[in-house]
């Protein structure tokens, strides 16, 4: 009988950078790596890789998968087959659609080895390669939503599909102030996080937007952005041009997301897209609630009016509406973040994640 301690695992991700997905990869990390023979991850890098060098766990840097032309398919194919032979892999669980592909046409020369995937966002392109790609894997939807589109947009079966809700750890630090926000509560000002990568996907755009509206009708009120991305400069210009630079602040990237967070009133989500965000689930952790577009899983997390509010993707007026409430109504707003606890700790506790992981490895060894 195969036991989990005998299994060599592959984590295959597109980058060990900065966000969600990297975030779920470090965590399978740190669930599997005392419990199974080996764990090594592969990808074009980024700064985490510190973080498994840390562990002990090896990277291997490959091409970055999202590069298609034939020289760069046949050399990530004969890389990653390298790795598998070389780490004597038995599982491979992958985090991107093309890493799955990969793994499919592996498949195909190496019936035995055991093919996991998870899914992280809900998408509605290339039918034909997702199809090919999942067909013979073991899935994992980050929620339901996820697990809805992968049935009826790519046709997987349903008794394929496992939905694992993606989780983070309790906060059982004690807060470290930062300078900048630590001055702006002492001077009275509410803080409106919004936490996510500068990129088209976090509808960072439209929560600048927002601010106008909300000036109006709230004067001691600022705006934090946390995180960096392909958009950033852009959306500095923007603020630049409407002179809120000291209204709109960027922090830029920070490690202690939680920690940020618990210095904050509460946090807007304004993505146009998601599959199971992390934000809300670091939000709730330290009780703050949430003002999230209602879009694929975040609907799964926010319970609108209880633990934060649900709005339109793609609207600053709806935004500010929900901000200038928030910010009009302290009873409502820190009964909100202890509704967002319950949820935090029901639903979302790392403890969870990490039960539901193992029992889904235990099942198909």
């Amino acid at each position: 009988m195969e036991t989990l301690q005998n299994q060599n695992v592959l984590l295959f991700t597109r980058t060990m950078g900065l966000g969600g997905t990297e975030n779920v990869v470090l965590q399978l990390c740190e669930i599997l790596n005392p419990v199974v023979n080996k764990v090594v991850v592969c990808s074009c890098g980024g700064v985490n890789e510190k973080r498994l060098l840390a562990m002990g766990i090896k990277h291997y840097t490959i091409p970055d998968i999202e590069k298609k032309d034939l020289k760069t398919v046949f050399s990530t194919l004969s890389q990653v087959k390298k790795i598998v032979k070389k780490e004597k892999i038995t599982i491979v669980h992958v985090h991107h659609r093309m890493a799955a592909f990969y793994i499919a046409l592996l498949k195909m020369q190496n019936n035995r080895l055991k093919f996991f995937a998870t899914a992280h966002n809900t998408f509605t392109d290339k039918n034909g390669l997702t199809r090919f790609a999942y067909k013979n894997a073991s899935v994992i939807a980050c929620g339901e939503e996820v697990k809805t589109n992968l049935i009826e947009y790519y046709h997987l079966s349903k008794n394929k599909v496992a939905v694992i809700h993606n989780a983070v750890k309790p906060y059982m630090e004690s807060i470290k102030p930062d300078a900048y926000l630590k001055k702006l509560k002492e001077d009275g000002y509410i803080i409106v996080g919004n936490i996510g990568r500068l990129s088209e996907q976090k509808g960072m755009e439209y929560f600048i937007d927002s601010y106008k509206k909300v000036h109006e009708s709230i004067d001691k009120l600022k705006y934090v952005v946390v995180g960096q991305g392909e958009d950033e400069q852009t959306l500095k210009r923007k603020v630049k041009e409407e002179n809120n630079q000291d209204n709109i602040i960027f922090l830029g990237y920070r490690s202690d997301i939680q920690n940020i967070i618990a210095q904050m009133d509460y946090i807007v989500l304004s993505s146009l897209w998601e599959g199971l965000p992390l934000t809300p689930i670091e939000a709730f952790s330290v009780h703050r609630p949430v003002i999230g577009t209602a879009v694929d899983g975040t609907k799964e997390i926010i319970e609108n009016g209880n633990n934060g509010f649900l709005i339109a993707p793609r609207s600053a007026h709806e935004i500010a509406e929900k901000v200038i409430e928030l910010a009009k109504n302290e009873k409502e707003r820190l009964e909100m973040g202890e509704h967002a606890y319950t949820t935090y700790k029901e639903k979302f506790d790392f403890s969870v994640f990490q039960a539901n992981v193992l029992d889904f490895y235990k099942q198909r060894i």
